[in-house]
This record gives C-alpha cells, structure tokens and sequence, in this order.
C-alpha cells in the first residue's frame, strides 16, 4: 500500500511530535473508521515513554485522516494525543 503524505500533513508533524514512519504505520495496520467530508480515519497507539511540553507520558495515539487517490491513500492531517 502507498502512503503519501500532504505538505499540510508533513509540516504538523514536527508541531505534534509524530514521525513519518509513524503515520505510514497508521495507515497500514490501524484501526480504519469513517471521517468527515468522505475521508478515512485511521488511528494507532504507540508506546512513548518520554517528555512531551514537559509533561511525562507513556504512550501516544496517531490519528491519520486520509483520502483514496490512484490507488494510494493521501494523507490530509495528523492529530496526536499523549496518555
């Protein structure tokens, strides 16, 4: 399966604290679920164990918003959540 990843998708990256890899991960064995305006959500956790602004936390969860284009997924956005 291709990833891709928009401009807008890789410059929130470094302001989240997400990885390429990361997000490709996502969308390859995450959980799949419907989005707003016709997207696809696709959600993972992963173990974290670090300083995120400050705070300690021990996993962080990957949203990736994407759309199907030619074959391959395009992905829109990424929110990241620290637990």
């Amino acid at each position: 399966m291709i990833v891709r990843l928009h401009p807008h998708a890789t410059q929130r990256l470094l302001e989240r604290g997400a990885t390429e890899a990361e997000v490709i991960a996502t969308v390859e064995n995450g959980e799949r679920f419907p989005a707003k305006l016709g997207r696809t959500g696709f959600r993972r956790n992963f173990p974290f164990a670090g300083l995120w602004r400050g705070r300690p936390y021990a996993n962080k969860q990957l949203e990736a918003y994407a759309v199907e284009e030619d074959g391959c997924w395009l992905v829109i956005t990424v929110l990241v959540r620290y637990y």
